[in-house]
């Protein structure tokens, strides 16, 4: 833990001096208004929303792997993102003249409704493959995504709703990333449930059996996921795959016991969104491309290698 949070820092430290605007450590104590300007404005703030949208989403992909019992499940396999991304929608068509904070609300209770869908087709399945499954969810989530474009375009919110479906730190400045904080507090108390969601995660009868509420906890669970979804849909995007390969990484490394993971998890997601950000800013750089697009690169190809993966052990 001790060398991911040196090598945190060190990724961090590097992030604050990239971008198109030159800025060097000695210009901080130059007195130069502008770079101090742009510093504080873009670049702290858009470091900040990286770490916080980073480790809270991977946090919230290995809650549910833990809950569902499968390492496939995450926000961006069932359905969860693509229910935030309708909620803004439906949000954004019936509400628009209310704040941001309604419409994450509304993001949320969306996101909580398809999580509950998607758990409910899980329990209806016969044969539960560990591979199937995230399967039925990527299918699930594609159907809602299919609604919500279908609205989008009949509505003309096409435009709009590409600022939610795509991950992006280019526009976060002070004072517009500020509702990562509930995301933020919803991973600390996901850390403090830690235990009952590891045990939750054996399953009803077991849990039942040494006293564990299943259905509060699988509640409370979820609840933690859809506000962790909504609100980085909201501020900055969906991030395909995070919450899915991080959370793998790090139980193949570390075991299962959630209290013991989940700090590692949270710096581990942070820091691969952080590498995937300064990438998205220097590979056509003085442009740059949507972090999203890069995690989604990146995420897809470490997801096919841990199929080829489960299904060597399986066989």
């Amino acid at each position: 833990m001790v060398v991911a949070a040196i090598g945190l820092v060190g990724l961090s430290l590097f992030s604050l001096f990239v971008g198109v605007s030159n800025i060097s450590f000695t210009d901080l104590f130059s007195g130069d208004e502008e770079k101090l300007e742009i510093f504080f404005v873009s670049r702290v703030p858009r470091l900040f929303a990286v770490l916080l949208s980073g480790s809270a989403m991977s946090v919230a992909g290995l809650i549910m792997q833990h809950l569902a019992r499968n390492r496939f499940v995450a926000p961006s396999t069932a359905g969860t993102i693509e229910s935030a991304s309708l909620g803004i929608l439906v949000a954004t068509m019936f509400f628009g003249t209310q704040s941001v904070m309604a419409k994450m609300v509304i993001s949320v209770l969306f996101a909580l409704l398809g999580t509950l869908i998607f758990l409910q087709l899980l329990r209806r399945i016969t044969f539960a493959n560990v591979i199937v499954v995230p399967l039925v969810g990527i299918m699930f989530g594609g159907v809602i995504s299919s609604v919500t474009t279908f609205f989008a375009y009949r509505y003309d919110l096409l435009q709009t709703m590409s600022a939610w479906t795509n991950g992006d730190f280019s526009g976060v400045l002070r004072g517009r990333y500020e509702m990562l904080y509930f995301a933020a507090a919803a991973t600390i108390v996901g850390y403090l449930f830690a235990n009952r969601f590891t045990v939750a995660g054996m399953g009803e009868s077991f849990a039942t059996n040494l006293g564990l509420n299943y259905e509060r906890t699988v509640n409370l669970g979820l609840a933690l996921v859809s506000v962790i979804t909504a609100v980085v849909v909201v501020t900055v995007g969906a991030i395909p795959f995070l919450g899915l390969i991080v959370p793998n990484i790090v139980t193949m490394s570390l075991g299962d016991n959630l209290r013991r993971i989940v700090p590692v998890t949270a710096m581990s997601g942070a820091a691969f969104v952080l590498v995937a950000d300064i990438i998205s800013r220097t590979i056509r750089y003085p442009y740059e491309i949507p972090v999203g697009t890069v995690v989604g690169v990146l995420g897809s190809a470490i997801f096919i290698v841990l199929i080829l993966r489960g299904r060597t052990r399986a066989s």
